[in-house]
């Protein structure tokens, strides 16, 4: 496929709205992925990178190994989803702790769109398909009600947690931030990088490398032999999330830590009607229509550029 410039920085766009998304709990920059046309292609670009690539390299030379590897296409996505990842996980983390209603209102009708788009690209519905829906539905619900483990900072433990959370963050409905909350390990990533430890950091990533090119292979294979039953179990995760993106909830547990600040470790979703507090229904409800409009606008923009 023969891109442009302008193509490439479309990508890079692309790349920012998945970074935004993977670094909120809750938002996997997957369904970006999927929603603005890239999805497979980044699945397949990962899983190409083996052995053979290193032996073009000493082989054919830089050039034909950058060719073999989709290298722009690479580049220009992860120029985006690492500026945007590092920059708006400082903002995120302000939002969800002052403004989390209408935070994830936005996200809440990102979610409901998604899932009309991905669903949409099931060629055929059947008892089958349904059932896969059903199943990654509930393994979704299942996650976004488990309590927060304590944090913990290990080299050990931050490979692993990069291997895990890497896997959620390119699954459409499973938010990778949200793993990371799950295992521990958020925190010790956001000190990570707001200390900018280098250490912790390589270590973190390491794990993330080995798992994106263990589990994009895996994926690839999926979609190639059961791409309905695989498109009705993501557009499941994706469903099944919207419980841990729903605006309105009830903290069952909250955990204090040593500078005295409180943070919510099990929550429930309540109605609007109920919830303690301002519900700030008509600016939710504003910013819920806002973020499906702006999954409209990632497939206009992702259907443009196929």
């Amino acid at each position: 496929m023969q891109r442009r410039f302008k193509d490439y920085l479309v990508i890079s766009f692309k790349g920012l709205a998945m970074g935004a998304a993977d670094a909120v709990p809750g938002v996997s920059g997957g369904t970006i992925a999927f929603i603005s046309g890239i999805y497979e292609e980044l699945i397949s670009t990962i899983s190409n990178v083996d052995i053979s690539l290193f032996k073009t390299l000493l082989k054919d030379g830089f050039k034909a190994f950058w060719k073999q590897l989709n290298g722009n296409f690479l580049f220009a996505l992860l120029t985006g989803i690492i500026v945007s990842f590092v920059s708006f996980m400082r903002l995120a983390k302000y939002l969800l702790e002052y403004h989390p209603l209408l935070i994830w209102s936005f996200f809440f009708g990102l979610i409901i769109a998604s899932i009309y788009f991905v669903g949409k690209q099931i060629k055929k519905w059947t008892i089958t398909t349904v059932i896969f829906l059903i199943i990654g539905a509930a393994i979704a619900f299942y996650i976004s009600t488990l309590p927060v483990l304590s944090t913990n900072s290990s080299p050990f433990f931050l490979f692993f947690a990069g291997a895990i959370a890497i896997c959620a963050m390119i699954l459409p409905g499973i938010s990778g931030s949200f793993i990371l909350i799950i295992l521990g390990a958020y925190k010790a990533l956001s000190d990570a990088l707001h200390d900018f430890d280098i250490q912790k950091l390589l270590i973190f990533i390491g794990g993330a490398i080995i798992g994106l090119l263990s589990f994009s292979r895996i994926l690839k294979w999926l979609f190639k032999n059961y791409h309905d039953l695989t498109l009705a179990l993501l557009t499941g995760f994706i469903f099944g999330s919207l419980n841990k993106v729903w605006p309105w909830k009830k903290t069952l547990t909250w955990h204090i830590n040593s500078e005295g600040i409180k943070r919510p470790i099990l929550q429930e979703s309540v109605s609007p009607f109920t919830f303690e507090g301002e519900n700030q229904i008509v600016f939710a409800l504003i910013l819920m229509l806002l973020g499906f409009l702006t999954i409209f606008m990632l497939e206009k923009l992702g259907s443009e550029n196929q």
